[in-house]
């Protein structure tokens, strides 16, 4: 239960039930009022999706009341008591479960529910994993976990990553947290979210196989084949209402933010958004707004806190456009007037990025990104990063957010290239969804697969 999760497996539900299957979102109240309308529009037309509610125990456990999703937390000291709470769910899931009619044939959940292995086998239906990351960075982490190349080497040392088609470098400080453990009280929730992966009747991507195809095929070697590939989950939404309301309702002010768009030039604006759990610090913060100022471009920046500093939005009136808390990001990318996308490199940003045929300036700042970062600007070739400094951390200048800026408009032959690239890639998405596209295959035979495997079940049970 946190953005980058919530809001995809959504749109995988979405995408379910256009594919004809009865589809049943358990979800906690707060949760769902996020995306209740964009779903009651499905539902109107026609769409066969459920959305039931589960009481979310967060007072129970000593978190505040309403703390039911990983943005709301006080503070990161907080995650324990989150999983805890959401473990706590697990009776009165398998309550619900119960009850449901249709009987359910299926479970999906994300990594962090590991507890539906167990329902799922109670229930003796198949638990289908959903992984919030691509083909591309699973990959590595997969071949970093088995070679260990990664444990002799100091904090920020660089070293290859074996095994891959390209090469890739990285360096310790660069790692995910569950191969650079950094917080030993989270060690136990690690594993048991490892060890529930492992033992999944299958796995959903949210990647289109032209994408990575590469680390597609190598990925499902190391799964032994029980990978779907069934992306970009976003391109469900094909209403500007729909994309408007995914993640969130509409505010006036994003409404604003897309008149303001209307009056810029064609392929002028630089769309700066570090994701709903941004990791910046104060001075990396100042810095990259400097750097947006200093590259003498237009550009939409979302600051999640509600960062303020009225100096600065003085000197960008009518240059810059600040959205002080959620953003419409995939009206805002599909928007003609938006020429880059400047991102985390969550793999939400990344996939909607590509979808959008934009040039991606990358900067990567936790979790798995900076992985993602090297599938955009060295396999794909679509992106250009702002170059975070880690002698002592992670530390973001000014002049290198203005020259990544400047690199990805260049109308010199290698910009040429990237934009080029980049449109390819999102003819190519869209592709993948329609009738006969390789995510559209993929879908029918995950369903053809599900059933097949329940109708197995009720035999042996017969």
């Amino acid at each position: 239960m946190s953005p980058g999760h919530l809001i995809p497996m959504v749109d995988l539900a979405k995408l379910l039930a256009q594919h004809g299957v009865i589809v049943s979102i358990i979800s906690t109240p707060l949760n769902t009022i996020r995306f209740k309308s964009g779903i009651d529009s499905s539902i109107k037309s026609g769409l066969q999706i459920r959305v039931h509610e589960l009481k979310f125990p967060a007072v129970q456990v000593g978190l505040p009341e309403g703390c039911e999703n990983m943005d709301s937390l006080p503070s990161r000291d907080s995650i324990r008591d989150f999983f805890l709470a959401a473990s706590m769910l697990q009776k009165p899931f398998e309550e619900l479960f119960s009850d449901l009619k249709p009987s359910p044939c299926c479970i999906i959940s994300g990594k962090n529910m590991a507890w539906t292995v167990d329902s799922a086998r109670k229930f003796r239906v198949p638990r289908i994993f959903f992984d919030g990351m691509g083909c591309f960075s699973a990959t590595c982490t997969q071949k970093l976990q088995s070679s260990k190349v990664h444990e002799n080497v100091s904090k920020f040392e660089s070293f290859v990553v074996p095994g891959l088609p390209h090469r890739i470098e990285l360096t310790k400080a660069q790692l995910p947290e569950n191969l650079n453990p950094g917080s030993p009280d989270l060690v136990d929730v690690r594993n048991k979210m490892v060890a529930a992966e492992s033992i999944s009747d299958g796995i959903i991507v949210n990647t289109f196989e032209e994408l990575e195809l590469e680390y597609v095929k190598e990925f499902k070697k190391i799964k032994s084949g029980k990978v779907w590939c069934i992306g970009p989950v976003s391109a469900c939404n094909k209403s500007e209402s729909e994309k408007a309301a995914r993640g969130k309702n509409v505010s006036l002010e994003q409404n604003q933010c897309i008149k303001w768009l209307d009056l810029q030039e064609p392929n002028s604006v630089v769309y700066a958004s570090l994701g709903s759990i941004c990791g910046l610090t104060c001075s990396q913060l100042v810095e990259l707004g400097l750097g947006l100022e200093a590259s003498n471009r237009p550009f939409l920046w979302v600051l999640r806190g509600g960062e303020k500093s009225k100096k600065f939005e003085e000197r960008i009136q009518g240059r810059g456009f600040l959205i002080k808390g959620w953003s419409p990001q995939i009206l805002v990318l599909s928007h003609p007037s938006v020429g880059a996308f400047l991102t985390h490199c969550g793999w939400n940003s990344t996939l909607e990025g590509c979808c959008s045929g934009l040039p991606i300036i990358t900067c990567p700042l936790f979790a798995e990104q900076f992985i993602n970062e090297k599938l955009i600007t060295q396999v794909l070739g679509t992106g250009v990063s702002v170059g975070m400094e880690e002698k002592s951390g992670l530390v973001m200048k000014r002049e290198g957010v203005k020259n990544a800026i400047e690199t990805i408009f260049d109308e010199g032959v290698e910009g040429e290239d990237r934009r080029r690239k980049a449109k390819e890639i999102a003819k190519m998405a869209k592709r993948a969804l329609e009738e006969g596209g390789s995510s559209y295959i993929n879908i029918e035979t995950l369903i053809h697969d599900i059933m097949q495997q329940s109708l197995s079940s009720v035999e042996a049970s017969s």
